[in-house]
Order: structure tokens, then C-alpha cells, then sequence
């Protein structure tokens, strides 16, 4: 512990600390801890902008998938009733079966 001679309180060092309670500790001998909270460091936009460019393009890439799916899923099926409709009864074994309804 350093000794400071009588004058001028610690100033900006502990501005938290009362002169008083300051000088007693330092005549009792007493420890004085200070303790000075650094200011977290800025941090850059590039640490945002990475993780938010991944987000957006995993998202964007993921709705153009099952976006391609569902139009997949909806030409297989138009396709399938187009051939039905088309085909007629199906018949197999003795029984006939009729794909689609008839139109009125």
C-alpha cells in the first residue's frame, strides 16, 4: 500500500471514496481496494452482420426448397388426375374400378 502525504483528495482515481474514510484507512493501515470496471469494447458490425447474412440465406434457402416441393407435390398430382381422368374405369380381376367422378 502506497502512503500519500496530506493534501488533495484521490481525485478521479476513487472519486467514490469519501476524503475522510480515505485518509483514515491510509492512518490505520488499513487496505484500500479500488475497483474499476473496464467499458466492454465496441464491438464491430461485421460481428452482427455475418451471423445475420447466414440466417437470412439459410431461411431464404430453406422456403425456396419446400417451395419447390409443394410445386413438385401439385404437378404430381394435377399430372396423376389428368390420367386418371383420361384412363377411365380400371378394371382388375372382374372388378372395375372408376378413378374420378363423372362430370355434370
Amino acid at each position: 500500500m502506497t502512503h500519500h502525504p496530506p493534501g488533495p483528495e484521490p481525485g478521479t482515481i476513487a472519486p467514490h471514496i469519501p476524503a475522510h474514510i480515505y485518509r483514515q484507512a491510509e492512518r490505520e493501515g488499513r487496505p484500500i481496494v479500488i475497483v474499476v470496471h473496464a467499458a466492454p469494447a465496441a464491438r464491430h458490425a461485421h460481428t452482427y452482420l455475418v451471423p445475420l447474412g447466414l440466417g437470412l440465406a439459410t431461411a431464404i434457402g430453406v422456403a425456396g426448397t419446400v417451395a419447390a416441393i409443394l410445386a413438385l407435390f401439385e404437378f404430381a398430382i394435377h399430372t396423376a388426375t389428368l390420367i386418371a381422368s383420361a384412363a377411365g374405369p380400371i378394371g382388375v380381376g372382374g372388378l372395375t374400378f372408376k378413378l374420378t367422378r363423372p362430370k355434370k
